[in-house]
């Protein structure tokens, strides 16, 4: 992969898209994660205004501070970048009150923190004449469905949603993110106990990228490839619905001429 290129292509990509569509903010919301880091880097390239949100929900210190000091760098790079910090804690805590204890499965709170976060950024963004800019991966976004729906995955344009990690990791690099969070384990800080992408997973993403490309025999494969391929293909089945258009119920026209 040409970095030079590639970081050029989605730059252009990004404000091309906004010039074609009047839009005058970009804004993306930032965890002291790698995809996040990137997008937001990519889209201060782009001269446009950008909006990046801070969001914690009871997040861990060391993401805060890798967010912070992210923001610092991108200050320091761009003048178009402006950061809003909004502590969500208290706002998720008080609409966790609202249910009975059946409805509070740690499941559904995960989903409902990721999607009080988007409603935060669409509130922003219409307020900005902006879009919200997804920080979604390829391997999360086509390959196992690794996201909540109308929650991180309910964004306006995807400018890195065709990279592999290991290609965002690399862009990255070469971008300027820093060493803190390339090297941190990938997580969606959506659980009390601060597990990581790859505890939820089961497997790394450099393994769920070999299988999404392999090609070639499986009855050749370690067993520990095979465990893989169970795993991705297990998120892929039971996450299908989030990569697919909504079913839409198409009526046959002689039953609709009767209306």
């Amino acid at each position: 992969m040409n970095l030079e290129k590639t970081q050029e292509f989605i730059v252009n990509w990004i404000r091309d898209y906004a010039t074609r569509n009047s839009i005058k903010s970009l804004v993306v919301g930032i965890s002291g994660g790698i995809d996040s880091a990137l997008t937001s880097k990519l889209c201060a390239l782009t001269g446009i205004n950008t909006a990046v949100v801070l969001m914690p929900i009871h997040q861990k210190k060391i993401e805060i501070d890798n967010a912070i000091n992210h923001v610092k760098f991108l200050k320091s790079k761009h003048a178009n970048i402006e950061s809003i910090y909004l502590d969500l804690s208290n706002l998720f805590e008080n609409f966790k009150d609202l249910f009975e204890p059946k409805f509070k499965t740690n499941l559904s709170l995960a989903n409902s923190r990721a999607r009080l976060r988007m409603s935060t950024l669409y509130q922003i963004s219409g307020a900005k004449n902006g879009i919200v800019v997804g920080t979604g991966n390829k391997v999360e976004d086509f390959g196992i469905g690794f996201y909540t729906k109308y929650g991180d995955g309910g964004v306006d344009i995807s400018p890195i949603a065709d990279l592999n990690k290991s290609e965002v990791r690399k862009l990255a690099q070469f971008s300027g993110i820093s060493e803190n969070i390339l090297n941190y384990p990938p997580t969606d800080g959506l659980w009390d106990d601060g597990r990581n992408d790859e505890n939820q997973i089961g497997a790394t993403y450099q393994e769920l990228e070999w299988a999404m490309n392999f090609d070639g025999d499986k009855n050749k494969i370690t067993e520990r490839q095979k465990e893989v391929f169970k795993i991705y293909e297990s998120f892929n089945k039971v996450n299908k619905h989030k990569m697919i258009p909504i079913p839409v119920c198409l009526i046959p026209k002689k039953i609709k001429s009767s209306l």
